[in-house]
């Protein structure tokens, strides 16, 4: 079958997607994970893999929260339930009770734990590295997914957060009233470089925090104002 022609339209896109994809590099050398999950500054790949539950749960737990306080919440978390088998056989009260303030924690303890007992039993702890088993797991959506298969396994994926969704309109890939993930991931997936897109999702991030902020962007200080829609 034929590879699908792209527009002169889609190619300036790409181009230009491209440059800020660089320039964002130039800006963040370092490309971290905000969730502080233990492999967000590398490592063995053995500890990774066994590590890897971790970002599961904070990834779920990070859902109408902030990675902030995921991180300050993690910390006692991890302490108590250091294993995946840990997680796994505890008592949910005991879960609950840790994950608290993060919001929805109902719910929240009882996929954490219903998604570390699959791992325990079916993958020997370590999160699959397949889309469609990721989405079988409690409390999985494609952005945990993404998350998931891009900073463990390096298989790219654009992960939607809500930073992303909103730079990523804001600089003109789509309509800033579009703010459903899919849709954005949809838009986005095409435009970046699967071996750049879980590297350019953490600097978008950073560059959301530091610069092009919801409120109040700035945007005279921006690195990507020659490459930004917004306003134009």
């Amino acid at each position: 079958m034929a590879a699908k022609r792209i527009t002169k339209k889609q190619a300036a896109e790409i181009s230009r997607m491209a440059a800020i994809v660089e320039t964002l590099k130039t800006v963040y050398p370092e490309s971290v994970c905000a969730l502080e999950w233990g492999g967000q500054h590398g490592g063995e790949r053995d500890a990774l893999l066994r590590d890897s539950w971790k970002l599961l749960v904070m990834g779920r737990l990070s859902a109408q929260c902030t990675d902030a306080r995921v991180n300050i919440v993690c910390k006692d978390l991890f302490e108590k339930f250091p294993t995946v088998e840990a997680m796994a056989e505890g008592a949910i009260e005991d879960i609950e009770a840790i994950v608290r303030p993060c919001g929805l924690y109902h719910t929240k303890a009882q996929n954490i734990q219903d998604a570390c007992r699959i791992l325990a039993e079916e993958y020997g702890g370590i999160v699959p590295d397949d889309m469609d088993a990721l989405l079988a797991l409690p409390g999985v959506g494609r952005k945990i997914a993404n998350l998931l298969l891009g900073d463990i396994y390096k298989k790219g994926g654009v992960v939607t957060d809500t930073h992303c969704i909103r730079i990523c309109g804001r600089l003109g890939f789509y309509e800033e009233s579009i703010k459903d993930p899919l849709k954005v991931e949809r838009i986005l997936t095409p435009l970046i470089e699967p071996a750049e897109q879980s590297d350019f999702c953490h600097r978008i991030v950073q560059f959301g925090r530091d610069t092009c902020m919801a409120r109040s962007p700035a945007c005279g200080e921006c690195p990507l104002k020659e490459l930004c829609k917004h306003g134009k």
